[in-house]
């Protein structure tokens, strides 16, 4: 059997990909992976095929969040659909089926793929917040006006559902056009299909009932990270308290300086140490003091165990690895699903979430206080437990027998 994973996204959508590829090998599946040409050495680290797909992701995501990418989205996403789909259908000839995740054209592309070559396609998404369901809002989109009488929740997915489609429905449905496939009436619930896998934790992220989609909740898709921490991060945490550790991944972030400093500043003022993920923002200690160290990409699954306490963007790989370690959170929400998560984690009681993107010493000072309770930390300690470690596997035997 042979199975092409696809998505396009930063290393939080990829990693993901990663496990799931790894669950499939061991049940004795070939597996592809298309995705961004930066994020190629996860793949190449764990010997699994694959194939760039577009341009890289950083520099996109970079140029959008300071402001320098003045692309239309159309425009974007036509390009991403049209090189998306020369990707995939080399890589797709020979496979019997297709899973598509990450941005809208791409997956979109994958799904257009398995059409024309007539193999079975799987959507999938790592959060429940962006499929449709009575149980909860969709993302707001920038921009998008909500009219004040649209309170309930299915209204505000029709508005969801016409606003996506306005956007990426005619680049998508033109290329479509261009390659002989017919035109798609709905972008969004063409690539996520009826029955989509959810990779998401059932207690971290649920899936409730009832809901509009068949949705088929596995677990997150974690790979376990063997990998030993670096000697001087070793040294590091062995020197004195465990520290606060402070990293927004794959956000760029306008200015991060000012948050690194802040940060830093507010660890302080709560007598702890900072260990800094430098990420994709370029977080870096603001003197010479020896109470702050940066760190670049490390296994967090060993990290954050050893930490008093994460503070991040409210990734969902992030916002999962740090619960199973047992480590209290707080989530400082930047864009998309981020205060979905920072909500599940003050509603579950083992972190909080900041109010805004744009923390201050004082507000962030202030929730390093509430999640140093000790309740939070037994809490924190009891969710551990409960977080499944087999959601790979399950998604990888789902996908094999067909479901």
């Amino acid at each position: 059997m042979r199975i092409v994973l696809v998505s396009y996204g930063s290393r939080g959508d990829l990693e993901p990909l990663a496990a799931l590829a790894l669950a499939l090998r061991a049940n004795g599946v070939e597996v592809h992976v298309c995705a961004p040409p930066d994020l190629g050495d996860l793949m190449e680290g764990i010997g699994v095929e694959h194939s760039p797909v577009g341009g890289p992701v950083r520099a996109l995501a970079t140029g959008a969040i300071r402001g320098t990418s003045r692309r239309p989205l159309p425009e974007v996403a036509a390009e991403l659909t049209a090189d998306a789909y020369s990707a995939v259908l080399p890589a797709a000839r020979d496979a019997d089926l297709v899973l598509g995740a990450g941005v809208i054209p791409v997956a979109a592309a994958a799904r257009g793929v398995a059409e024309k070559l007539g193999i079975a396609y799987v959507g999938a998404s790592f959060t429940p917040t962006f499929l449709p369901s009575q149980q909860h809002p969709p993302v707001p989109w920038p921009g998008q006006v909500i009219p004040p009488e649209v309170t309930d929740n299915r209204g505000l997915w029709e508005l969801n559902d016409r606003h996506v489609h306005g956007i990426f429905g005619p680049p998508i449905n033109a290329f479509r056009e261009s390659v002989g496939l017919p035109a798609v009436d709905s972008v969004r619930d063409y690539i996520h299909t009826k029955r989509p896998l959810l990779a998401s934790d059932p207690v971290i992220g649920p899936w409730l009932q009832p809901a509009d989609l068949d949705a088929v909740q596995t677990g997150a898709w974690m790979r376990h990270d063997h990998r030993s921490l670096p000697a001087e991060l070793e040294a590091f945490l062995s020197a004195g308290d465990p520290p606060v550790y402070v990293g927004f991944g794959s956000m760029p972030l306008p200015a991060a300086e000012p948050i690194a400093r802040i940060a830093i500043e507010a660890v302080r003022a709560r007598g702890c140490r900072t260990l800094l993920g430098s990420g994709w923002a370029g977080l870096a200690p603001i003197d010479d003091r020896d109470d702050s160290f940066v760190i670049g990409e490390v296994n967090q699954q060993a990290l954050f165990g050893r930490v008093a306490a994460v503070v991040h963007h409210g990734g969902a790989g992030t916002t999962h690895t740090a619960a199973r370690a047992g480590a209290p959170q707080v989530i400082v929400p930047q864009v998309a699903d981020q205060p979905y998560w920072g909500g599940r984690v003050t509603d579950l009681g083992i972190g909080t979430r900041h109010e805004g993107s744009a923390p201050t010493v004082e507000s962030l000072a202030e929730a390093l206080t509430m999640v140093s309770e000790p309740q939070v930390a037994v809490r924190a300690g009891e969710v551990a437990g409960m977080v499944r470690t087999d959601g790979a596997p399950v998604a990888a035997a789902l996908l094999v027998a067909g479901s």
